[in-house]
């Protein structure tokens, strides 16, 4: 495993074209894109993750990891198919998968016993003079892992412009260990220099007809344990693949530790965003933004917009972002439970919490001089049971009390404590905290 940073860049919602930056960043902007179509193969039984289910069907945050895997192919405008080979027992996993996640451009076919066969599967499924094919034929093709997630648009540009132009391309990076022979009796039989090989990494791509030609004419014992695309494009199809550097975040999901790696980084690319929407109330909007004040200076990686609600909830739309998944509700009383419920409406139309897991806070300043903690705890009781039923829709609800008013310096060091839970609250997005009244 050789996870990389987690960058400033966010998981993206299937579908959007985000290409025009990516072209032009490859030097040819005006360059027309050939056709493209991608096939993942995802029938392996994941036996080095020693786990039950197949590594591609793992949950992360409750989602199947191949979901990721195919957000990241679909976001690219210009990849038209998307096969997947799946096993026949795995299909109505696969469709189901598909369907929940709104996954729109992803055919399935069945996978082979071996990878290579997988592979075959799906550039059959792609080929035009297959019997009852319903996809087109594509000018070039990407193979990619089910497995590796956080592949970006910059590299599968690259592999597939120069597949345009040399037939065939395959993302590489350093090694980081130092490759031996072994003899037959099991010893040291001599060492490859590091400095000169280079690790095989995806995606790769390829002319149609070079790859395809070169499985049609592949030997069965390739076909059953080759594991090298690049390698057949040059054995059958004589042709010398164009090697492009590839970024640290092409690892490989392959072991049980790297779920907990890739979830980690998805926490942290989700929670690049936060939308504070305000109460009304003069002395609460005023505190509030004292609140978010100090969650900037907590923050100070994380954007975070605000605005002012109105009570018929017609602006909260205006206030959030595109692709928050982050949200502090700010509250003068206990009883603002009709906006709570048009933000929470809010989120469930625009379907954010389809993909990822909504964090929502809902803030109370409360003056525990004039009514104990106690009675005021008692009063957004309905925030437990709320929680339960809105956490069916993905969206992880709690509450935290802030005692106000209070002279400056006490109630900045009880924001600055509220800013540590709240940051942690949507970091960690642990669902057992569901329904919680916290205290700062």
């Amino acid at each position: 495993m050789e996870p990389g940073a987690a960058g400033d860049s966010r998981p993206a919602k299937p579908g959007p074209c985000v290409s025009g930056a990516a072209l032009a960043a490859s030097g040819e902007p005006g360059r027309r894109m050939p056709t493209v179509a991608a096939v993942l193969p995802a029938g392996g039984c994941g036996e080095r993750m020693g786990v039950g289910t197949p590594k591609q069907f793992c949950p992360i945050l409750e989602r199947p990891l191949i979901s990721y895997t195919l957000q990241a192919l679909e976001r690219v405008c210009w990849i038209k198919d998307i096969v997947v080979a799946v096993t026949a027992e795995n299909m109505g996993v696969m469709e189901r998968i598909v369907q929940k996640y709104q996954h729109t451009r992803v055919s399935l076919a069945e996978a082979g016993v071996t990878r290579h066969r997988s592979i075959f599967n799906g550039l059959k499924a792609l080929a035009e003079d297959e019997p009852g094919c319903k996809l087109s034929k594509p000018q070039v093709v990407i193979i990619h892992d089910a497995v590796r997630p956080f592949v970006e648009e910059d590299i599968l540009l690259q592999v597939a412009l120069a597949a345009e132009e040399h037939g065939a391309a395959g993302a590489i990076r350093p090694l980081v260990s130092t490759v031996i022979s072994a003899s037959a009796d099991g010893c040291l039989d001599h060492s490859l220099e590091r400095a000169t090989h280079r690790a095989s990494e995806m995606p790769q791509a390829f002319l149609f007809d070079v790859i395809y030609e070169a499985y049609q004419q592949c030997s069965d014992y390739d076909l059953e344990f080759g594991t090298e695309c690049l390698q057949l494009a040059l054995k059958y199809s004589d042709t010398k693949a164009k090697l492009v550097e590839g970024s640290p975040d092409l690892w490989k999901v392959t072991y049980k530790r790297d779920l907990s790696a890739a979830e980690s980084i998805i926490k942290e690319r989700i929670s690049q965003e936060i939308c504070m929407v305000m109460d009304t109330k003069e002395d609460t909007e005023r505190v509030g933004y004292l609140l978010e004040e100090v969650l900037k200076k907590e923050l100070n990686n994380v954007k975070i917009v605000s605005g002012v609600r109105s009570h018929g909830g017609r602006d909260i739309q205006q206030i959030t972002l595109p692709q928050c998944y982050n949200f502090v509700c700010v509250n003068g009383a206990a009883s603002d439970f009709p906006e709570t419920q048009q933000l929470l409406s809010v989120l469930e139309q625009s379907s954010l919490s389809i993909l990822y897991p909504v964090v929502v806070v809902l803030v109370y300043f409360l003056d525990f001089k004039s009514v104990p903690l106690g009675q005021k705890m008692e009063s957004l009781m309905w925030i437990r049971e709320f929680a339960k039923e809105v956490k069916k829709r993905n969206i992880l609800l709690c509450g935290l009390l802030i005692c106000y008013p209070q002279d400056e310096q006490t109630l900045q060091e009880s924001l600055k404590q509220g800013a540590a839970i709240i940051a942690a609250l949507i970091k960690d997005r642990n669902p057992g905290l569901i329904g919680q009244l916290l205290v700062a």
